[in-house]
């Protein structure tokens, strides 16, 4: 008998239509290998429904959930990615493909994303933490990049050159979250690594990925399909060496479990950390399967692995 999947997608915040698409390209390649898919979506007001529109309540979700054999949680963002859906997972007993409560929490949390960082002696962009009661005081001197501390997808971000935009920047990212990160530019090249943890311990990084982009690589930039990937990055070996050794390091650091998107710019004095996603984005054409897909892994093989691993386990 086939396993029973269930694949959740949705969300309540800014990046619910990224998880729609990616949930319903990882259901389709899931059944197409041939696992029972059980599709659930969660809405934007936090309502559930059943494959294409059946409302259920959120009790009926969790008995739908309990039937499943493993859950493959495609939330990006708060509410989901940040160890909400891992925690309702493990509340109903459910196994599930992907980092836990306290990895996805961690990494959600851009800020103390760049304590741990530190810790570790990666280094990441200087920067500041505003709330809405310090802002006020915070004075442009340089170029920022100002950013919320818990999204994603870009939402919320902006690269602030001149003085008079910065006060509408911060306006802008604290309409996604109650604090505010704002940090120096960094120069670099920006390059992608893809971790997979296996239950063994073993840890694999698939080609590094480079973004090749004119200015901010922002939200029309990533799904307007104009985006310039390029894969394997072109790279000297010391460079890879240290972009795979801070990456495996920030995934175990994390706890992250899975598969994790960890994000670099390349400087001139090294790697430097811009975030680590838990759950990226997901479809066919996403950074993480594109730079799977380069070392022999298709789509459908990395899904299935990523499932198989949770149900070994």
């Amino acid at each position: 008998m086939s396993a029973r999947v269930a694949v959740v997608g949705g969300g309540q915040n800014c990046e619910h239509e990224v998880s729609l698409a990616s949930a319903a390209a990882v259901a389709d390649a899931l059944e197409t290998a041939g696992y029972a898919v059980v599709r659930l979506t969660i809405g934007r007001d936090g309502s559930w429904r059943q494959g294409d529109g059946c409302a259920v309540d959120l009790a009926d979700a969790i008995h739908v959930l309990r039937t499943c054999d493993v859950a493959v949680p495609v939330l990006h963002g708060p509410r989901g990615e940040d160890g909400t859906l891992a925690a309702l997972c493990d509340l109903a007993g459910v196994p599930y493909v992907g980092s836990g409560v306290l990895a996805g929490a961690l990494a959600m949390d851009k800020w103390a994303t760049k304590l741990l960082a530190a810790d570790l002696g990666i280094a990441t962009a200087p920067g500041v933490l505003l709330t809405p009661s310090t802002a006020p005081g915070h004075r442009w001197t340089r170029p920022v990049v100002v950013k919320p501390v818990a999204a994603g997808s870009s939402q919320g971000v902006a690269l602030v050159r001149d003085p008079g935009d910065l006060a509408a920047a911060l306006d802008a990212a604290f309409a996604f979250d109650r604090r505010v990160l704002v940090e120096d530019v960094v120069i670099g090249r920006e390059i992608d690594l893809a971790v997979l943890g296996r239950p063994d311990g073993s840890r694999t990084v698939a080609p590094a990925l480079e973004i090749v982009a004119d200015g901010l690589f922002d939200y029309e930039l990533k799904y307007g399909g104009a985006a310039d990937f390029r894969v394997p990055a072109p790279l000297a070996d010391a460079d890879r060496k240290a972009l795979e050794d801070a990456a495996v390091a920030m995934f175990d650091a994390l706890g992250c479990a899975g598969v994790a998107r960890v994000d670099f710019f390349l400087t001139a004095d090294g790697p430097v950390l811009n975030e680590v996603n838990t759950m990226p984005g997901f479809t066919e054409q996403s950074q993480v399967p594109k730079m799977f897909a380069a070392a022999g892994v298709s789509y459908a093989e990395l899904l299935d692995l990523l499932v198989r691993d949770v149900l070994s386990g």
